[in-house]
């Protein structure tokens, strides 16, 4: 069925670490059970003719981070390619990201498959960092995306040149912001759409000052007309400030 909607790969989640997921063995509750991570795996590679990847985690907790057993177990069944999450299961998605194992996995001489590394990846300096020290393939970028979708081309330009883009004025945010609304209830509807968008318009704008009252009215609108007037409003009162200028002195609402 995955193959038959036309994906250019699989990739297989066994990297989801939510309750109700990983409580009933799916996600990262399978690496509990690595026997059948494999075997499922192993059915996949054979009943598919595109390639197959899998995404999973440093183990289920700190007394069973078993990833180096696992990743040779998936290569050996015929993934094609794993990306690592530096975390545990138990962490979900606290503390820091632990890309020692990652490294670990990517500096076996048996490994032969691409190693993407993921976490805590939220620029581009960072993405360098990680790549040089840990010699991954490539990198897997998560959270940091919510609400600031330009981090891609910050990366890619930092990886290519050493150096930072400016970040986006206020007007190329907004036209972002209608790009993203206008996909968003083209995939989901408008109630969905609009519904799944507000944990990213809250973080498009963040830094505005006197902001406060308009980001309730962006995770509160219920329909895509309403949040493109708020859009609207932003450009009109906003459109012209400069994150860079020092005067006057900038200061910042953090709320």
């Amino acid at each position: 069925m995955a193959e038959a909607a036309g994906p250019e790969v699989i990739d297989i989640n066994f990297g989801c670490p939510v309750k109700k997921i990983a409580g009933r063995g799916a996600g990262s509750g399978m690496m509990r059970d690595v026997p059948k991570m494999v075997e499922m795996t192993r059915r996949i590679v054979q009943a598919v003719r595109l390639p197959v990847t899998v995404k999973t985690r440093l183990g289920w907790d700190d007394e069973s981070k078993n990833i180096e057993e696992i990743a040779l177990r998936l290569q050996d069944v015929g993934i094609e390619a794993l990306t690592i999450h530096g975390r545990t299961r138990a962490q979900m998605y606290r503390g820091e990201a632990d890309w020692t194992l990652i490294g670990a996995v990517k500096n076996n001489p048996s490994i032969r498959i691409p190693i993407i590394g993921n976490g805590d990846i939220d620029s581009g300096a960072k993405a360098a960092e990680m790549r040089d020290r840990y010699g991954v393939d490539g990198l897997m970028i998560g959270r940091a995306t919510f609400g600031r979708p330009w981090i891609f081309r910050e990366v890619r330009h930092y990886l290519a040149t050493g150096e930072a883009l400016p970040q986006p004025t206020v007007r190329e945010r907004v036209a972002l912001a209608r790009e993203h609304l206008a996909k968003s209830v083209e995939l989901k509807g408008e109630r969905t759409g609009v519904l799944e968008l507000r944990r990213h318009l809250s973080s498009y704008f963040k830094g505005l000052p006197s902001f406060r009252e308009t980001r309730a009215q962006l995770v509160t609108e219920p329909t895509a007309e309403g949040v493109a007037r708020i859009l609207d409003t932003i450009q009109e009162r906003w459109g012209d400030w400069d994150a860079t200028s020092t005067v006057p002195p900038f200061i910042y609402d953090r709320s």
